[in-house]
């Protein structure tokens, strides 16, 4: 009975325990799926981590670059700016306005200096006519002494030597009257006069056979219409041969006290370089120049304006730079503006050489000029 059991139990105990294995396999089985389950798990969540941090390394990286680029900009437009003050500093600004030089009384010219800008294309009427009037006054004090620069002794003298002083200078007709008055002293002895011993008189002054026609038409107009005398009203002045307004101005401003402009090549120019006027026209200059200034002033503007015309303010080269008006002129810079180089451009009295007429006027500051040699 025993070994019955015994054999039982040995059959029974194999049996439990190929059952015990399959139960321990299949638990290491469900253990193994487990582990690799959750290896994968685990897999997964790191290739997820290794991802999101591959992206947020990317997006740094990203954004680093934006940074540098917009620090990189920054940079370039800070040097742009930088270099664009540099060069605006570099770049010479705009010479201001030199000032002209301060009037100067008498015979000294003025140094040149700087003087305040003065906005003289925008100027008004008004403006320009108080400029002028002070222009005026102040070539008052620097030729005090103006006068006509023709040696007569009364209006026929006068009259002709301004009829000949036409394509010459005074000091040619100054050098030539002399001998001409002393042959032909009054009208009736003029108009009697042999042409040709009459243009030999005159050929220093040049185009001497034109001169000596007129010379003798008014002469011959003076004896018959005038009783040989010489009309005090241009009017009349203008009917004789070869006498026109310029000529008639001076004649009636000199000899009769009668107010006048004359507008020689002198005195035209400057009166357009000063801004006084844009006329050419003789007479249209005149008249504009007539609405400026207060008749009583006429003749002696006349003088001024042709003083300043012959010793400073020359056609092809102005002395700027010893001007002493310089201050109120639109037109200064044209001539010389070195006050050394300026001062040797002077003539006459205000270079320190002989005027132009032979018996100047007693308060006359320089010195007279030479007779014509061979005279």
């Amino acid at each position: 009975m025993s070994a019955g059991r015994d054999s039982a139990v040995g059959e029974q105990a194999p049996a439990e325990a190929a059952k015990a294995v399959k139960s321990g396999e299949k638990v290491r089985k469900a253990t193994t799926r487990k582990k690799s389950a959750a290896a994968a798990a685990t897999g997964t969540s790191a290739a997820k981590k290794t991802t999101a941090k591959t992206a947020a390394a990317k997006k740094t990286a990203a954004a680093k670059s934006a940074a540098k680029k917009t620090t990189a900009g920054g940079t370039t437009a800070k040097k742009t700016a930088t270099a664009q003050k540099t060069a605006a500093s570099k770049t010479p600004a705009k010479k201001s306005a030199t000032k002209a030089p301060a009037k100067t009384a008498g015979t000294t010219p003025a140094k040149a200096t700087t003087a305040p800008t003065r906005a003289f294309k925008d100027e008004s009427r008004t403006a320009m006519v108080r400029r002028a009037r002070r222009m005026n006054r102040e070539l008052a004090e620097v030729y005090p002494y103006a006068h006509p620069e023709l040696d007569f002794r009364n209006s026929f003298e006068l009259l002709c030597a301004t009829v000949l002083s036409a394509q010459t200078t005074d000091l040619r007709v100054n050098q030539t009257t002399p001998a001409l008055f002393a042959a032909y002293p009054t009208p009736e002895d003029m108009a009697a006069a042999d042409p040709e011993r009459l243009e030999e008189l005159i050929r220093p002054t040049g185009f001497f056979r034109a001169k000596a026609k007129s010379l003798l038409g008014l002469s011959t107009a003076l004896r018959d219409r005038f009783d040989g005398e010489v009309p005090g009203r241009l009017e009349d002045l203008v009917t004789l041969p070869g006498v026109g307004r310029k000529t008639a101005n001076v004649v009636l401003g000199n000899a009769f006290g009668v107010p006048g402009i004359t507008v020689d090549t002198h005195f035209g120019r400057l009166v357009r370089r000063f801004g006084w006027t844009e006329q050419t026209d003789p007479e249209k200059v005149e008249a504009e120049i007539a609405e400026i200034f207060p008749k009583s002033e006429w003749t002696m503007l006349s003088h001024r304006v042709v003083f300043h015309g012959r010793r400073v303010c020359h056609s092809r080269k102005p002395a700027c730079g010893a001007c002493p008006i310089a201050h109120d002129c639109p037109s200064y810079g044209e001539g010389e503006l070195d006050p050394e180089k300026a001062k040797k451009l002077l003539k006459y009295e205000m270079g320190g050489q002989p005027g132009q007429r032979l018996r100047p006027p007693a308060d006359y500051p320089g010195q007279p000029a030479p007779p014509l040699a061979g005279r």
